[in-house]
């Protein structure tokens, strides 16, 4: 079971981009995208058939996944994340400091 997906708010722990704060766009392996982090100034070249332009175009890279944790509404900070079975047999992810399950 994977502790971070697609949608969860992630804070940055370490690196140039300690600290900050979005949304998962996507898991690529190890490797996560996180909105408005990370960004990196790519040279693109036209494509009209897709109708994209050229030019310089800033968009997201990658972060390890160890360098972000899952962030809690409720204390206002990033936490571990665990993983439990419920009574009917579901298997969710659960706050290790508190053991409240995370919102999906």
């Amino acid at each position: 079971m994977n502790r971070i997906r697609k949608g969860d708010q992630v804070i940055v722990i370490a690196g140039k981009n300690k600290g900050q704060r979005g949304d998962v766009l996507r898991v690529d392996g190890d490797r996560v995208f996180v909105t408005n982090v990370n960004l990196v100034k790519r040279h693109t070249k036209a494509n009209p058939q897709a109708n994209q332009p050229g030019g310089i175009v800033e968009r997201e890279a990658s972060i390890h996944i160890s360098n972000v944790q899952l962030f809690n509404s409720a204390s206002g900070k990033g936490e571990r994340v665990g993983a439990k079975t419920l009574e009917d047999g579901r298997k969710v992810r659960v706050f290790r400091s508190s053991g409240e399950v995370v919102d999906a």
